[in-house]
């Protein structure tokens, strides 16, 4: 069962910063995420999503999934409507079934203005590597686990099977 790991922080730089490190321990095969992004959150309350998603095919999809999490978190339903009735339909089920409460909730507090935070999926870690690998960014840890139900309907919609 994949966790969604969301780590916010009191500044707009050290997500990027963090995610290069995932980048580097994923190689290091410490952690295997099936995706990262770092969301900036400027002064003035506005969003930046920053993936690792490079391919465009698979980058175009992950990148939407990204829009339609920030959406759900930060009741912005621009971005669901924006991407199409299937993704749509996907946050609906997100967030009612999937995403916590309690972790839309802690998200929403940590994403204030000025802020940014680095949102992993991820399968399998190696805890201790990569918590020490992590450390010395800080940061407030916020997590939950997705059901396999949910983490096959994600992929099967990222993939064009939903």
């Amino acid at each position: 069962m994949p966790d969604l790991i969301a780590i916010g922080y009191d500044d707009t730089t050290t997500a990027l910063e963090a995610m290069d490190e995932v980048g580097k321990l994923a190689q290091d095969l410490v952690i295997q995420p099936d995706a990262v992004a770092a969301v900036v959150r400027n002064a003035d309350g506005k969003f930046r999503t920053i993936t690792n998603q490079h391919e465009v095919g698979a980058g175009a999809t992950w990148g939407m999934f990204w829009g339609l999490l920030m959406g759900i978190i930060f009741f912005m339903p621009i971005f669901g409507m924006a991407i199409g009735a299937a993704f749509g339909a996907l946050g609906g089920k997100l967030a009612k079934d999937s995403i916590s409460k309690d972790f839309q909730d802690q998200v929403r507090e940590a994403m204030q203005p000025g802020t940014s935070a680095l949102f992993m999926i991820v399968e399998q870690m190696t805890t201790d590597k990569a918590l020490d690998g992590l450390s010395k960014f800080g940061g407030n840890v916020i997590k939950t686990s997705l059901s396999e139900e949910a983490e096959a309907e994600i992929q099967a919609h990222l993939h064009g099977e939903g």
